[in-house]
């Protein structure tokens, strides 16, 4: 089992990374903000089920392929950030509804849900994050280095999934209020999408 000290220290530099903006706040918060506060926090717990399965890997090693394979990590990469700038032109061109009192919401809870899953899971630092991060805190002597990397991962999972809904709950607010505004409906779609293609961007031009 993993010592108290070693635990607090992991807890304390989690809670540290998880509630800094990055790739996956911005687009929670570009969720709610355009959509919704269920939707921010459906995309929240797309992203936390992606963190999820890189906890699976990095504990079984396929990790390990992509930060050793220049090929591998350049494949995933430009898969996700195609992805993300795919979204980000979808949004872009979709029309506005011609009703902004209709309430219809931009994207479905679910369908959020999903391409959530699909960015974190594309994103090969978020691999490397934890194949790098999560051994600092594994020691021998505590037990099943196995056990203690699942204890670390769903720690991770759990406190990235409650900064994300914090601040899909706060973004949701705004956009409630901002949606009632024609003119920043007819615009929204087109600053969030450029929000994902800068997203899809910033992932393609990470280095290893």
């Amino acid at each position: 089992m993993i010592d108290l000290s070693t635990l607090t220290a992991y807890i304390a530099v989690v809670l540290g990374f998880v509630f800094i903006p990055g790739p996956a706040t911005l687009l929670t918060v570009a969720r709610a903000t355009s959509s919704g506060t269920k939707v921010g926090i459906a995309t929240g717990a797309g992203i936390a089920a992606g963190d999820v399965v890189h906890t699976i890997m990095a504990m079984v090693g396929i990790s390990a392929i992509i930060a050793t394979s220049a090929a591998l990590f350049s494949i995933v990469k430009y898969i996700g950030a195609a992805y993300l700038v795919y979204l980000g032109i979808r949004a872009i061109i979709e029309k506005t509804p011609a009703n902004p009192a209709a309430g219809a919401l931009a994207i479905s809870a679910g369908k959020a849900f999903r391409q959530a899953i699909l960015t974190e899971v594309l994103n090969p630092k978020t691999a490397l994050f934890f194949l790098a991060f999560l051994p600092q805190f594994v020691r021998a002597e505590n037990g099943s280095v196995m056990l203690q990397l699942t204890i670390l991962g769903v720690i991770f999972v759990t406190l990235g999934l409650l900064s994300t809904v914090v601040f899909a709950v706060s973004a949701g607010r705004l956009g409630t209020f901002l949606r009632r505004n024609p003119r920043v409906l007819k615009w929204q779609g087109k600053i969030f999408g450029g929000i994902y293609c800068a997203l899809g961007v910033r992932l393609a031009l990470q280095q290893r």
